[in-house]
């Protein structure tokens, strides 16, 4: 049940009464006096929350960067949920055509909205599940197939704990010897695959190792993307596959028309990007471009020195000569970092790159070459909509007042103050579960526990300087404007800046002027 503002404003005088009668002095006499549950919503809440802000994790001045990198996949281009069926439903027939598991998985359809980004998944343990910032396991998010895993039966499979420990947990890039995290958002077709699988063969008996349905489901994935079935579908159908193609272009006409350089890497082949840059951008999108990088494989383009880059001609033809320059107007494959800052010279916060994978995209330039990085979240569209609702506003300080009351009443012993303690500690428990569901029944926000960044929101503030969700969010903003993150207090400190309650409701500068392109 939702919280009631009568129902708590009672509540609130009902316990203020019991506080009194129970002679908790020093509790009572700020805890008695009755309030609606609206005035305890924070006057900078409110619900002007929009998709196209930029949120900076660090501040990023504009004016000093003369150099815009972008990745293909999910930067440039966005795609529909319909490629998400599609890379689904083939995995799953290479699964049972090529790795020979039964006919019985075809009855297994993709699961829309099942999982959500940045899950972990114990490969030997077959579970699906969202850890917190500090490797915790949030109660009540882990699956096995397609059905919850009691809290009580994961405190047995973790040896008592929710705690995954970190020689366990995933590694730099997102693979543990025994946990991988998925960070990449083609990987939530694997997820629901992956759940799918696992629900099979628990529920018609068959034994299994799970460790040997990882591996083949990550391989028939695979097979998806390197027998180019994945290029081959948006290819022949881009209206139904390509998303805000219009902003793109939007995007890419104003960086140039203030003279700003911009190059692209991407992992995709020529072909596709081609054939999806005309789509949005026109047959001469390469003039937007000082450097054009395809096939670069990433992240090794950013950790490896030794691929050389190889030029294409206008066929898609490797040249054999050695390159020594990137020239405009050419298309490479392949090289490296060390190569390509050698060649251009351009360094530091000069180059401002984006990217949707946190650690094949941004981890390196940020930690090891000092580039600024944007990444791009766009499940913070539908995510900004449920945190501006009414409905989640009011749950949200509700549960935020009820723990600040648990934590004053806690102290106090006598049989009184004890059921009430007990009473809303079940309250609060309610309260969490719905605040988490709201964003996705099963696994909640990406960004968040219950009070807890995730380990997608840590790696976030990580490795990215500002965070949005498409690129065309650049568009509501002028190309000299700094970008200051809100200075949120450590839990040591009073909340005195009020501007931070409201970080992403100010109206942006450029929204309407841009809206018709929306």
């Amino acid at each position: 049940m939702w919280p009631s503002v009568s129902h708590h404003a009672l509540g609130h005088a009902a316990v203020g009464e019991l506080l009194r009668r129970s002679a908790l002095k020093s509790a009572s006499a700020s805890l008695s006096v009755p309030h609606l549950l609206s005035d305890l919503i924070p006057p900078g809440a409110c619900n002007l929350l929009n998709s196209s802000t930029i949120y900076a994790n660090n501040e990023v001045a504009l004016a000093e960067v003369d150099i815009y990198g972008f990745d293909y996949d999910y930067t440039l281009a966005m795609y529909s949920n319909a490629l998400n069926v599609m890379i689904y439903n083939k995995a799953r027939s290479f699964l049972i055509e090529h790795f020979k598991y039964p006919e019985g998985l075809r009855k297994y359809d993709y699961i829309p909205n099942f999982t959500v980004r940045g899950l972990h998944y114990d490969i030997q343990k077959g579970l699906l599940m969202k850890i917190d910032a500090f490797h915790y396991i949030q109660p009540g998010t882990v699956y096995r197939g397609l059905t919850p895993v009691s809290d009580n039966e994961v405190l047995q499979l973790f040896g008592g704990t929710y705690h995954v420990p970190l020689q366990q947990d995933s590694g730099f890039y997102g693979k543990g010897p025994k946990v991988k995290q998925f960070m990449d958002i083609f990987s939530i077709p694997e997820m629901t695959l992956l759940a799918s699988a696992n629900d099979f063969f628990i529920t018609n008996g068959i034994e299994y190792d799970p460790v040997h349905l990882f591996k083949d489901i990550s391989e028939a994935i695979g097979m998806v993307h390197l027998k180019g079935y994945m290029y081959k579908w948006v290819m022949e159908d881009l209206d139904k596959f390509i998303l805000r193609g219009e902003e793109t272009d939007a995007v890419l006409h104003r960086l140039v028309s203030h003279g700003k350089k911009m190059f692209l890497i991407t992992n995709s082949p020529f072909s596709f990007v081609d054939k999806g840059m005309t789509y949005m951008v026109g047959k001469n999108w390469r003039d937007f471009f000082d450097v054009v990088i395809v096939q670069a494989d990433k992240p090794h383009f950013f950790t490896d020195c030794i691929k050389p880059f190889r030029r294409l001609d206008g066929n898609g033809d490797l040249k054999w000569e050695k390159i020594n320059s990137l020239d405009k107007g050419q298309i490479y494959k392949q090289g490296n970092l060390f190569d390509f800052l050698r060649l251009t010279g351009w360094r530091g916060s000069r180059v401002l790159y984006f990217g949707d994978h946190l650690y094949s995209d941004l981890a390196d330039l940020m930690l090891r070459h000092g580039w600024r990085t944007a990444a791009i979240v766009p499940e913070l569209e539908p995510e900004t909509k449920v945190v501006s609702t009414d409905r989640y506003t009011v749950s949200l300080t509700w549960l935020q007042a009820l723990t600040g009351l648990m934590e004053r009443l806690q102290t106090h012993r006598d049989p009184e103050s004890k059921l009430v303690f007990e009473e809303w500690q079940n309250e609060r428990e309610e309260l969490k579960v719905m605040t988490k569901n709201v964003f996705n029944p099963q696994f909640g926000s990406i960004f968040r526990t219950c009070h807890n960044p995730t380990y997608f929101s840590r790696r976030l503030s990580r490795f990215s300087d500002v965070y949005m969700a498409s690129v065309s969010c650049l568009l509501n903003y002028d190309l000299d404007y700094t970008f200051y993150p809100r200075r949120t207090p450590l839990q040591h400190e009073a909340p005195l800046w009020m501007d931070q309650l409201c970080t992403g409701c100010m109206k942006t500068p450029y929204l309407e002027e841009m809206s018709h392109i929306r």
